[in-house]
């Protein structure tokens, strides 16, 4: 859509709206940035332009309503939409948009927790834990308890737990009513040790961010005041993924002025599994008294054979809000649906559309993504785009943040501000080895359990203890190197000088280039780009400080990482998608079990949250889509043969046109009986004409029967050859004297092969 400029300084008088501020709005999208008093409920379909209206309405509040920017509060779940709404708003509003708060629920409440810690027992350089942090402490606790972590793994106690902080529940209310297997009473008694522990450590973790607000709150009714004061209007995007702990969070801080404006889509609530609660969004209405709701359902984005497809899927489930997507765009092309024998035929049958895509029509690699449900699939496409030199990215696989020198530099920066920080502590007290074995460590910790204090308080005063000798000088020596740098710090060193003189004195850079390999020149490059990093912060802040590097590190996510402009194919699963749009999209492995999801850990298989994720993955679609599916899988090591998804049997068959190999049509022969490895190297052309219904009868709509009825030379079939011995059929390409086929042999690999003079026989 195109945007329009409102001038920072525009005089207008309170009656009227300049021409230019709301031109180009559609009526229900004028409604929506205009509503300026009370709760307003925007239910915006996918595409239909949200973060315009939530931009305007900031800009129409500050312009009209004469509100002032540090009154609005608006909150998002990525910092990537929180960057493009805090882009858009300067272009409205100039400088004036740096007063806004505007961020991530974890960021925005971090923030204001640092200025209110103390209130609750905390400093205000309190350290962030991640999942990883988490779950090292968590282990650490199981090891105390006696419990071993390789039968109790320490990933099930920090979901356990993090599930528990979601629904406000203390370690206390879980020991006493929440207890009904014996893997929650090992929950119950981590759980209380891991409070207790965070608080030693001056520590929170991703859910304290969002908890110790209401118990600040709740605590201290007239600091809650004064923050119901500051944001008098409160606007919060992607309602419908709020959990519990959100929801209760900002209906505190919207209680006193009911200002409270939330943007969401019932139809794309796809994280259930992180605590976020579809009832949110779909009891506003009868939690604030006289709210109005809006629904946005023009789309933006897709074509109409796409958006039909969307409908034909998500009116399937029973619980949602009214809306119908509509779009002034044309039917576009039908989906295509490919019909594959195995993941390797669907990866390179993927790539070869890709090809065709850019060489005819006009697409680069970043207008592409290929969406999948479980990150494992990446790899054969990976092998795939490798094998034809195509460049693409994977978003979601091992974070920056995430690599172990990263995590060890930033653990040593963490003890700079946060020396009571045990996990950080711990971690690099003897990172690179300086002689502190696991047993000075474990007497070390054995005594601050027993004096109820911190690692650091005890290695402070380590000259008079019982330790090892030659350890306490070792320990005195890290001490003193941790004083001189926090003094550095304090008396103005640079971030950057500091983060270069500790790894100068800490020996790890020097450790690394002794090692002389090729790992570690890697991870010597990755704490160079550190550097880099720190640089850039310091160089693009007016008031840099460590605390607020590390804060803002410790709240990037996967999606965040997503570079649009990078020349490479996308490959993310469909939950790192939400919010992002590629011109083409290739949702792949649509089979069940795998998508939909089955049941995990004996719970009964959410189908319509299922449903709402295939929503989404369709919606992220502009011009192309393509889903795909095979019939056999190997999974841990097995060959397993494969059902379609149930979600194909709800696709209007109106809208889709189903490929496999005995329906294309060769445009340039570029097979030869002895090319390698490839299986489906064709160049394709398609009558991409509305597809005819299938005068068969379905109950699919998808009609996947061959042309070949009485031909047994079909995809699956095993066959024989005099000279390649036995092997099976993946794919059938051509028709009549031209037709080929694809074969797997046991004993030669992948050949593709005139059928006529093949001489196979059937097995």
């Amino acid at each position: 859509m195109k945007q329009f400029t409102l001038q920072p300084n525009s005089e207008s008088s309170s009656n009227s709206t300049p021409v230019n501020f709301l031109k180009g709005l559609n009526p229900q999208q004028k409604k929506a940035v205009t509503h300026t008093h009370g709760p307003l409920l925007i239910i915006a379909g996918a595409g239909s332009g949200k973060t315009r209206v939530l931009t305007l309405r900031i800009a129409y509040l500050l312009q009209q309503h004469k509100a002032v920017p540090q009154e609005i509060l608006a909150l998002t779940f990525t910092n990537k939409a929180a960057r493009e709404m805090q882009g858009r708003i300067k272009t409205l509003i100039g400088d004036r948009a740096k007063k806004l708060w505007m961020g991530t629920f974890h960021s925005i409440f971090s923030k204001i927790l640092r200025f209110e810690a103390e209130h609750i027992g905390f400093d205000s350089n309190f350290s962030i834990y991640d999942t990883a942090d988490s779950e090292s402490a968590i282990k650490l606790i199981l090891g105390e308890l006696n419990y071993d972590p390789r039968e109790i793994r320490p990933r099930t106690i920090q979901r356990k737990i993090s599930d528990a902080k979601n629904q406000l529940i203390t370690p206390n209310a879980y020991k006493t009513r929440f207890i009904n297997s014996t893997l929650d009473d090992i929950t119950a008694r981590v759980f209380e040790v891991y409070d207790v522990r965070l608080r030693q450590a001056n520590a929170m973790d991703f859910d304290d961010l969002l908890i110790k607000p209401i118990e600040l709150f709740e605590k201290h009714p007239d600091i809650l005041e004064k923050y119901q004061d500051r944001f008098k209007y409160i606007l919060i995007d992607e309602y419908q993924d709020t959990n519990h702990a959100q929801y209760k969070m900002t209906k505190m801080l919207a209680s006193k002025y009911q200002n409270i404006c939330v943007v969401g889509d019932d139809a794309q609530s796809i994280y259930s599994f992180r605590g976020a609660d579809i009832s949110n969004i779909l009891n506003f209405k009868s939690d604030y008294e006289g709210a109005q709701q809006i629904p946005l359902e023009q789309n933006y984005r897709s074509t109409k054979y796409i958006l039909q497809c969307a409908d034909s899927i998500i009116k399937n489930n029973s619980k949602q809000l009214d809306k119908t997507l509509w779009t002034e765009k044309d039917n576009g092309y039908p989906i295509t649906v490919l019909d594959n024998f195995d993941e390797r035929d669907e990866a390179n049958r993927v790539v070869q559309h890709i090809q065709n895509l850019k060489m005819r029509e006009g697409l680069s690699n970043n207008d592409i993504a290929i969406l999948y449900r479980t990150n494992y699939q990446s790899r054969v496409f990976e092998e795939a785009f490798r094998r034809k030199g195509i460049a693409y990215q994977i978003v979601g696989g091992l974070s920056f943040y995430q690599r172990k020198e990263i995590k060890d530099v930033l653990a040593y920066l963490t003890l700079l501000i946060n020396p009571d920080d045990e996990q950080a502590l711990l971690r690099i007290i003897n990172e690179p080895s300086r002689g502190i074995g696991k047993k000075t460590l474990n007497d070390l910790l054995e005594k601050s359990r027993n004096q109820k204090r911190s690692v650091w308080s005890i290695i402070q005063n380590v000259h008079d203890s019982d330790l090892y000798k030659p350890a306490i000088k070792r320990i005195e020596s890290f001490v003193a190197m941790i004083h001189t740098l926090r003094s550095d710090l304090e008396s103005g060193a640079s971030l950057l000088d500091t983060a270069k003189k500790m790894l100068e004195a800490s020996g790890y850079m020097k450790a690394l280039i002794e090692e002389n390999s090729a790992q570690a020149l890697t991870r010597r490059d990755n704490i160079l780009e550190l550097q880099n990093a720190i640089s850039y912060y310091e160089q693009h802040n007016s008031k840099p400080t460590l605390s607020k590097f590390l804060q803002e590190i410790s709240l990037i996510t996967n999606t965040d990482k997503y570079d649009e402009d990078k020349p490479a194919v996308t490959m993310m699963t469909v939950h790192a998608s939400k919010g992002l749009e590629f011109p083409a999209v290739f949702i792949v492995g649509l089979e069940e079990k795998l998508f939909p999801m089955g049941g995990r850990d004996g719970e009964e298989a959410d189908f319509e949250e299922e449903r709402r994720l295939f929503y989404v993955a369709i919606t992220r679609a502009e011009k192309r889509l393509f889903f795909s599916h095979c019939k056999m899988r190997s999974r841990f090591g097995e060959e397993t043969r494969q059902m379609r998804s149930r979600f194909l049997d709800e696709v209007d068959p109106g809208v889709v046109r189903t490929e496999t190999g005995a329906t294309i049509k060769q445009k340039k022969d570029r097979f030869t009986s002895h090319e390698p490895e490839e299986s489906s190297d064709t160049m394709v052309e398609y009558d991409w004409k509305k597809p005819k219904q299938s005068k068969k009868p379905s109950n699919s709509g998808l009609d996947f029967e061959t042309q070949y009825d009485d031909d047994p030379y079909q995809a699956g079939t095993t066959v024989m050859h005099p000279t390649f011995g036995p092997g099976k059929i993946l794919q059938r390409t051509g028709s009549g004297k031209d037709s080929k086929v694809v074969v797997f042999f046991k004993q030669r690999g992948q050949k593709t092969l005139m059928l006529r003079a093949a001489k196979l026989k059937v097995l």
